[in-house]
């Protein structure tokens, strides 16, 4: 009786959000995105759908998040993405089961949000920058004591112009995955996440940990020694794609997700040696000899890893996936056979 009501209370709270939002007038949406941390049942229900590929409610729920994301809102567009860990993992376990015809929903979201992501505030593509960093700061790979004396400072660098900065891009619009640009799509979106992990709830935080773990194990005899046993073929995983996993994992340890993220840590690196990706190796066993004995406590741990957020875009790119095209996406899906990748 209690799950029964339960259940309706989800489900009423999935169809309310799906149709408010197209209602409200544009100065009522910063208001209603203000008040969706209070619905309570609202962010369980809408997991259930994610996590269920034959409910009727996925499309809708697909087009909503997808609407969310479209907003010039940011707390619209983070309530969005903190599902990106949860979405990613149902799409991944489909792939490898083969049975794309009822994964159309969910491809055409992750294609929608990438596709966004990829241009910027006037529409053209976006040029990514980052700044190696000096080795006269600390990370978990070294303490600039156990260098030694270090003539080139970061001050000199400075002045001498030995600052390197990195550009990553420009991204092409994709309408369609394929598996040569599966995790292509799959690292940016997981880069897009990273941007704005500080932002995430609890609820996301444990998301990015169940997905790291299972993407990793499941098929694998290391599966059996896990609650979870529901069949699951072997997912192919890419080695940058698990480096990206890492950074969420790391922020979850130190952000209330102590067993979690270590419970994730060791099956990415247990993954990382049977398949011998030097990147993630190397990345999960320099986190794992960084790690206190016990969990820290969360003022020390929210000061642990911060992270530069990427900013908002205000405008889409014309061949961006609609709404109406993530409708169409699944059409095609259903209505004829497609091999697998």
């Amino acid at each position: 009786m209690n799950a029964g009501l339960s259940n309706k209370k989800g489900h009423s709270s999935v169809t309310l959000c799906s149709s408010l939002l197209q209602s409200l007038p544009e100065t009522h949406i910063p208001s209603y995105a203000g008040s969706l941390h209070l619905k309570k049942s609202l962010v369980p229900a809408l997991y259930r759908v994610i996590q269920d590929p034959g409910n009727e409610l996925l499309e809708p729920v697909c087009h909503q998040l997808f609407e969310l994301y479209r907003s010039s809102e940011d707390r619209l567009r983070r309530f969005t993405l903190q599902f990106l860990p949860e979405l990613v993992w149902v799409y991944l376990r489909i792939t490898a089961s083969r049975d794309r015809q009822s994964n159309g929903c969910i491809e055409a979201l992750l294609l929608g949000i990438y596709n966004l992501e990829i241009v910027d505030k006037d529409g053209n593509g976006k040029l990514l920058s980052f700044t190696i960093p000096s080795l006269s700061k600390p990370s978990i790979y070294h303490e600039p004591s156990s260098l030694g004396s270090m003539a080139l400072t970061e001050g000199a660098l400075c002045q001498h112009d030995l600052i390197r900065v990195v550009y990553s891009g420009l991204h092409p619009q994709r309408e369609t995955f394929t598996a040569q640009n599966r995790f292509e799509v799959l690292c940016f979106l997981m880069l897009c996440y990273n941007s704005a992990v500080v932002y995430m709830p609890l609820s996301s935080y444990q998301a990015v940990c169940r997905m790291s773990s299972r993407v990793c194990v499941c098929g694998f005899p290391r599966q059996q020694q896990k609650l979870w046993r529901e069949p699951c073929n072997r997912v192919l995983l890419d080695p940058e794609f698990m480096v990206q996993m890492l950074t969420a994992v790391y922020h979850a340890i130190y952000n209330g997700e102590w067993e979690m993220g270590r419970e994730a840590l060791e099956d990415i690196v247990y993954r990382s040696q049977l398949e011998l990706y030097s990147q993630p190796l190397l990345l999960g066993n320099a986190m794992k000899n960084s790690l206190p004995e016990s969990a820290p406590d969360e003022p020390r741990g929210r000061k642990v890893l911060q992270v530069e957020v990427t900013p908002t875009i205000s405008r889409i790119s014309i061949s961006a996936i609609t709404t109406a095209s993530i409708r169409r996406h699944r059409w095609k899906r259903e209505g004829k056979e497609t091999k697998p990748h």
